[in-house]
């Protein structure tokens, strides 16, 4: 049977398009059945409940867009990965897949949708572009890449974005990230409680995350006795990176134990090690950083710095939302802690 509407309605037994046709339908303003809807203003529990039975029985949907429009709101978040001084890198990285992926299912609890941009920079105006573009009502950033002169730029100007990244002082915009000092040193004091002696860090210092893993690797160095540290630059792309690490390890005399930037570069320091016939963990010990899942699957499973990404990005999209409020929203310096594997000789095997 067709819907029951209002006798003399111009649409009766039509589905209503819009609040305007159904406020005719009902015989109110469109105000009453924007309250009765949205559950929003003063409005009497009959006239309420009329209304959104109504609205059930024309199967009536709202718009979103027209709210959003009404409101001054898109709906959609920014997720934004710049590469700057990785310019050939992938979203399909594993630690971009797994971060997004949080990110995204945060912003969906809180109504938003995500809209994704790899951003490979042209200009020093990209993101003040994405910013005016009125497609988003904030921005999260993954990774400060080479980009932080163009982060402050945008947040003397913008406030609802906030990037995953190290702390820098004197930065105008809000992180969220781990203490990556921290656990460049755990990971260091592991490889030298395992005996290693002679050291080697593996990445790219270009980006400021990486940039304080090696100071962590370099504190620990320099508190220990008998032990030396040597770094190799290392792409983040894996075929990039197993090249990088297959030549210096032909070259290479005696390193015994690797601290990698990431899993991704520590995946491919264990593939470089056997093509090459060195043993892990009996000839040199890895250890990664990012524990993702794949760690645990790697042969032999890898020991790696875990930052607690679930925590990230709840941290990141609360830290957005109460930007959008106009909150103050500090920003958040995660503690990473050690998952330690039969790569370095240590825990699950």
């Amino acid at each position: 049977m067709p819907p029951k509407t209002r006798p003399g309605s111009k649409t009766a037994g039509a589905r209503p398009q819009n609040i305007q046709e159904l406020a005719r339908i009902a015989g109110v303003s469109t105000a009453t059945v924007s309250r009765a809807l949205t559950g929003a203003g003063h409005l009497s529990a009959a006239t309420r409940e009329r209304i959104q039975k109504l609205a059930a029985e024309l199967q009536f949907k709202p718009s979103t867009t027209a709210r959003n429009l009404r409101i001054g709101r898109t709906g959609a978040i920014g997720v934004v990965v710049p590469l700057g001084h990785e310019r050939t890198q992938h979203l399909s990285d594993p630690f971009f897949m797994t971060l997004i992926s949080h990110v995204a299912d945060r912003l969906a609890d809180q109504g938003y949708d995500a809209l994704l941009s790899r951003v490979v920079p042209s200009d020093g105006d990209w993101l003040d572009r994405i910013a005016q573009s009125g497609r988003v009502d904030g921005i999260i950033v993954i990774g400060q890449s080479d980009q932080a002169r163009v982060l402050d730029q945008t947040a003397k100007t913008y406030r609802p974005m906030v990037v995953w990244g190290s702390q820098i002082a004197g930065h105008a915009y809000h992180t969220v990230g781990s203490d990556n000092r921290l656990g460049g040193r755990m990971a260091t004091e592991h490889l030298i409680a395992q005996g290693c002696r002679k050291l080697a860090f593996f990445g790219d210092p270009n980006a400021p995350e990486v940039e304080e893993r090696l100071r962590g690797f370099r504190d620990a160095i320099e508190a220990a006795e008998g032990v030396a540290g040597a770094l190799l630059p290392v792409h983040f792309v894996p075929q990039m990176a197993l090249t990088t690490i297959s030549d210096y390890l032909g070259i290479a005399d005696g390193v015994d134990g690797i601290f990698a930037a990431s899993d991704t570069i520590a995946m491919m320091t264990i593939q470089a090690l056997a093509d090459r016939g060195r043993a892990v963990p009996a000839d040199v010990k890895v250890v990664g950083f990012d524990d993702l899942d794949v760690a645990r699957h790697t042969l032999p499973p890898l020991t790696s710095v875990r930052q607690d990404l679930d925590k990230g990005a709840k941290a990141l999209v609360d830290t957005l939302l109460a930007l959008l409020r106009d909150e103050d929203a500090p920003s958040v310096l995660l503690t990473p802690t050690l998952a330690p594997r039969a790569s370095t000789g240590a825990g699950d095997r």
